[in-house]
């Protein structure tokens, strides 16, 4: 039996900081590459992700599609003349990948930047049925 005589002191103080730690996991979370949040909707034919990017504009994203990957970054800038005369590229601030479980039709992909979301539509790639191979022997 847990009574107050035989309770640890310290147990408060325990119970506090793991209360803390879980309100502030979201904020980790975005400083540890999780932002911007993303929404992913998928049906039949399609999968459709949306990133809020509030007071951002098309000119500042960069979006790659890869062949079961979705790359978003913010445009890194180009800094002025460094020491040697050459221009640097800086690091973009944020980077946000995402694996699709499909292949996706890169050809007929579009995005499109609506009040500060930016919507990705990515059409699934046909796939070919089932193939059979001859095994030699």
């Amino acid at each position: 039996m847990n009574t107050m005589m035989n309770m640890d002191p310290w147990s408060f103080l325990d119970d506090l900081i793991d209360t803390s730690s879980r309100a502030f996991r979201n904020v980790r979370a975005r400083a540890a590459g999780r932002f911007p949040p993303v929404n992913v909707y998928l049906d039949d034919d399609a999968v459709i992700v949306d990133l809020e990017l509030p007071g951002k504009t098309a000119k500042d994203v960069d979006l790659t599609l890869e062949a079961q990957a979705v790359v978003v970054s913010d445009k890194p800038a180009v800094a002025a003349e460094a020491e040697g005369g050459k221009a640097e590229e800086v690091r973009p601030a944020w980077i946000r990948r995402l694996e699709l479980p499909f292949r996706v039709n890169a050809g007929k992909a579009n995005a499109k930047f609506t009040n500060g979301i930016l919507r990705i539509e990515l059409p699934k790639a046909e796939t070919e049925g089932v193939k059979r191979i001859a095994i030699a022997g």
